[in-house]
């Protein structure tokens, strides 16, 4: 009787933190092989817009795998018609494997949402539950809680304590973009992306019209920052025109100042370490506010966006002393977008237009206030900033 491991997923690129899983479980569990099925209509989850066709998701799952011991990829969903339930591959495995031991593995968002799928009691029916955690904030308790739920069910639900590369597709479609994705991926599978041109890679990004930025921008963002940005760049567009600066340098900067900022602390460092930064005191400990350095070093490296752009990115959450005209626009405009809301906005968006750098003093104010009553660490760019304003206050 061999134990046999089902992987399935979009593999959308397939990367090492998928292998890695595979391989954590096939040794955890003993079992003789792991089958990487890649999906391919999903009922869940659509591709993104972009995504590579079944048949270059397979080619490069396949070269993923490689040699790799105990691991191999199936095909079967993607000869399938119609959207891929799981129940149905799962089944016809068990049909396969009439004698054999199976172990369905997943994440934990899949288990967390396992019983909302099409038919789950007949995937428990077939095989054992198998999850690989991402280390994440209360992952433990939430799996805890599934697994008892599950086990009142007949399931029988087996946690896999095993290091894993915790990296989402959707941030490693972005790290290729950013051309700093090596870290995560086989090599051979690196290059061939960039070979077939698919999410992006090897595309350039420079000297974009803005009609065609903006589409590229804004998809690198969470949906939930859309808004902000939009609200951003025309802001920092309507004060340019207010204050005598470029316009079309304001529009870009505000479009591009949080092109990063959908990346955790760790993929910022990542970044950082890719483009050969060495980084403050301040900002190695503080990875989470490297958005508006990472912002900065895409917004020149990957765009190319003058210096000028980039400079007021760079300085877009910290503040700088003695800001020129563009970076205090991009800081003030970051601030009072229309979509902001707290105590003393309304007062700041007042200034902006008569008092730039009344405007700006009053937003490096707010800031480390509200950073002092949280008792967090304050950047010294930021203190620098407000002690340069105040002593040149006219």
């Amino acid at each position: 009787m061999a134990r046999i491991g089902i992987y399935g997923g979009a593999f959308n690129p397939p990367h090492l933190g998928h292998l890695r899983a595979a391989e954590a479980a096939r040794e955890a569990l003993a079992l003789d092989k792991v089958l990487l099925v890649p999906t391919g209509e999903s009922p869940h989850k659509p591709l993104p817009e972009g995504s590579p066709s079944g048949p270059d998701r397979l080619d490069l799952l396949r070269l993923a795998v490689g040699d790799l011991p105990g691991l191999e990829v199936s095909d079967m969903e993607l000869r399938r018609s119609g959207p891929s339930y799981s129940y149905e591959t799962v089944e016809a495995l068990r049909a396969e494997h009439p004698d054999d031991e199976l172990y369905f593995l997943m994440g934990t968002d899949m288990l967390l949402s396992f019983r909302t799928w099409r038919e789950p009691e007949r995937i428990l029916k077939c095989a054992a539950l198998a999850v690989v955690p991402r280390g994440q904030k209360g992952e433990k308790e939430a799996i805890a809680r599934e697994k008892a739920v599950l086990g009142s069910m007949g399931a029988r639900v087996t946690v896999i304590d095993a290091p894993v590369t915790a990296i989402s597709s959707t941030d490693l479609r972005r790290m290729l973009v950013f051309r700093c994705a090596g870290e995560f991926l086989p090599r051979d599978v690196e290059a061939e992306i960039e070979k077939r041109g698919l999410y992006g890679a090897g595309r350039s990004y420079r000297d974009l019209p803005m009609a065609e930025l903006e589409p590229v921008a804004l998809g690198l963002l969470n949906p939930n920052r859309v808004r902000h940005v939009l609200g951003c760049r025309d802001t920092a567009a309507g004060l340019a025109r207010r204050w005598g600066a470029d316009e079309t340098d304001a529009a870009r900067a505000g479009l591009l100042h949080d092109v990063t900022k959908a990346l955790d602390g760790p993929l910022q460092l990542t970044l950082c370490r890719a483009y050969g930064v060495d980084l403050d005191a301040f900002s190695a400990q503080n990875p989470k506010t490297l958005h508006a350095l990472t912002g900065s070093l895409v917004a020149e490296r990957i765009f190319g966006e003058d210096p000028a752009v980039v400079s007021a990115i760079r300085s877009h959450t910290t503040g700088k002393p003695n800001m020129n005209l563009l970076e205090k626009i991009l800081y003030v405009a970051d601030y009072m977008e229309p979509n902001r809301d707290f105590p003393g906005v309304e007062r700041l968006r007042e200034l902006a237009w008569s008092d730039l750098d009344g405007a700006l003093t009053l937003g490096l104010e707010m800031t480390l206030d509200v950073l002092r009553e949280q008792g967090r660490e304050i950047s010294p760019e930021s203190q620098e900033a407000l002690r340069y304003l105040l002593a040149h206050k006219e």
